[in-house]
């Protein structure tokens, strides 16, 4: 497998794509583990399986259903990512982030990413939802950035900013749905670790001493291909488990997924409501 991706590839994917659908979307969402519920509320959607997509990614990870699904939700044309692929199953990180690649040449001006995550804030408790502030890219650091090879000079700049990463105004926005459906909204910091392997107790209490409120196996890669081709991005964390900082508790992927369950019903109401807000 290519260690990059290409514009061909893009635009390939791209074709197929608007072959299937009826309505070019504006806003993209990506949901994470157990959080695939969304989709279902797609009105009148025209539904692609990820293996009927040239080039595009497939996961392997329960929880992740791998459609492609377009359609109308509170109004606003959307394209629902049912589940996501992870640098840890064995792709280029360029080839996780290339739905993004997608939906910014489709004209996508709007991406909300969610994840399940680990909490790592002290406050923080298994079915709370955190919109996501800020994040810290350690993998990225550690050199496998998704912007890594050569720069897309139609998509953005060789050297992006990432001052904001994630919306202000969307930020906002969420803030007062949240006040106004009754949902305990925490805010706070995600940090980006490869995985597969859950974290153990030295490196989460790191994270902690860092800033991190919580921790998780996806997401971050995407937010910064979307920045760098100027995409406008909200992010959501759902809390999935209290994280294991003295060792006394087995973290596993069952408990995530059983904890998508009671973050499910306050996701879909957080994106229904924003995207009301939004039309």
């Amino acid at each position: 497998m290519a260690e990059f991706i290409t514009v061909k590839e893009i635009d390939e994917t791209c074709a197929k794509i608007q072959q299937s659908i009826r309505i070019l979307p504006k806003v993209g969402i990506i949901l994470g583990s157990g959080l695939g519920g969304l989709a279902g509320l797609v009105d009148d959607p025209d539904i692609l399986s990820y293996q009927e997509i040239p080039h595009w990614p497939t996961s392997s990870i329960l929880g992740h259903a791998g459609r492609l699904v377009n359609g109308f939700l509170e109004g606003v044309a959307v394209m629902v990512m049912q589940g996501r692929a992870h640098y840890y199953e064995g792709y280029p990180i360029s080839k996780v982030t290339f739905p993004i690649r997608v939906m910014q040449k489709l004209g996508i001006e709007t991406i909300i990413v969610s994840n399940a995550a680990g909490g790592i804030n002290p406050e923080f408790q298994p079915g709370d939802v955190m919109m996501i502030s800020d994040h810290i890219n350690l993998v990225g650091m550690a050199g496998i950035n998704p912007l890594r090879g050569p720069n897309f000079e139609e998509f953005g700049d060789r050297f992006p900013d990432m001052s904001q990463p994630y919306d202000r105004e969307y930020q906002q926005i969420s803030r007062m749905v949240a006040q106004e459906e009754g949902i305990l909204l925490r805010e706070g910091v995600y940090a980006w670790l490869s995985g597969p392997s859950f974290e153990t107790p030295a490196e989460l209490r790191f994270l902690r001493v860092i800033g991190a409120d919580a921790v998780g196996m996806s997401t971050v890669p995407e937010v910064i291909v979307a920045r760098h081709g100027g995409t406008r991005v909200l992010g959501f964390s759902g809390i999935s488990n209290k994280a294991n900082l003295d060792g006394s508790t087995v973290t596993t992927h069952q408990e995530v997924l059983a904890a998508g369950e009671i973050l499910g019903p306050k996701l879909i109401t957080l994106v229904r409501g924003v995207l009301k807000k939004l039309g």
